[in-house]
């Protein structure tokens, strides 16, 4: 699994959805694996898990056009 950027804020909750990004909900700021902090401006937002993404650290569905063995979270069902 590839690195994932930090969410910062007062109750951040994490949900990793199978095969694909990290859901966090009431992140203030995430920061990325380059240090650029990135303001979060909804209740819930989608980090990229498989650094495929364009739109990094955000996920953008890359993950979808990888075979399912290179998806997030592949190595936890083996």
């Amino acid at each position: 699994m590839s690195a994932i950027p930090q969410a910062l804020g007062a109750d951040v909750r994490t949900q990793a959805c199978p095969g694909g990004p990290l859901l966090v909900r009431g992140a203030e700021q995430v920061v990325a694996l380059d240090g650029s902090v990135h303001d979060v401006l909804r209740p819930v937002v989608a980090l990229c898990r498989c650094a495929c993404s364009s739109r990094a650290p955000w996920c953008d569905g890359a993950h979808k056009m990888l075979p399912p063995a290179r998806r997030p979270g592949a190595e936890d069902v083996r």
